[in-house]
């Protein structure tokens, strides 16, 4: 399973691309504009950066316009994958911008009749929202199991991205259940190096080291 990272904030990007952990970045609008700035120069930024798949959302009402948005955004970089919210006009926007070439990735699915909407539509990927079905009392992370085993039975190519991920948890869970990728906020990615016994065995070997270094 490949780590993707769900921000816009630029410094977040470079250190977990130092990392040499991170396969691609998603943003959304409300991730954009808790980053601040301008939109275009974050978006230069971000692909300076990550050679991996940038996915920029669009938003408009109806499918000419969020094609018309996809093709001005999927300019900007070969890397640069079209973010499209689930529903009938999103999904032909999927079909044009698919025969067109142009990556896509359907989000805010929550149900496997939805992901396989996407990937009958051509889809690149599909992002479930694992932590939103929670909220509402769901098993996320079913969700995700579901929508994998049904995707890769039907021989789909369409890769299934965990979103909505709220803690380390849910990356484990992600795994197990055959995601292709987890799209992680900075702050999740950096719980995943904590484990008390590491910071135990550390913390001994250090101590023995010093005093090797003493005699």
């Amino acid at each position: 399973m490949l780590f993707f990272l769900d921000t816009a904030k630029i410094d977040e990007v470079k250190e977990a691309a130092e990392m040499g952990i991170l396969a691609g970045v998603t943003t959304n609008p409300s991730l954009v504009a808790k980053a601040g700035g301008d939109f275009k120069n974050i978006v230069k930024q971000i692909c300076a950066i990550v050679e991996g798949p940038i996915s920029l959302e669009v938003v408009a009402k109806n499918a000419k316009d969020l094609v018309k948005e996809a093709r001005n955004l999927a300019k900007q970089a070969p890397n640069i994958v079209i973010k499209i919210p689930m529903g009938k006009e999103g999904i032909k926007a999927v079909t044009q911008l698919a025969a067109e070439g142009i990556s896509t990735n359907v989000t805010l699915v929550f149900s496997v009749s939805q992901a396989l909407l996407a990937a009958n539509a051509g889809a690149t990927y599909v992002s479930p929202f694992v932590g939103r079905i929670d909220d509402i009392s769901w098993e996320g992370m079913d969700v995700v199991r579901d929508i994998v085993a049904v995707l890769d039975y039907y021989q789909f190519p369409t890769q299934v991205i965990a979103a909505s991920i709220r803690h380390p948890l849910h990356v484990a869970e992600a795994a197990k259940a055959g995601a292709h990728i987890a799209t992680v906020p900075f702050e999740v990615l950096e719980k995943l190096f904590d484990h008390p016994l590491t910071d135990i065995g550390v913390e001994r070997f250090n101590k023995d080291w010093d005093k090797v270094k003493k005699k």
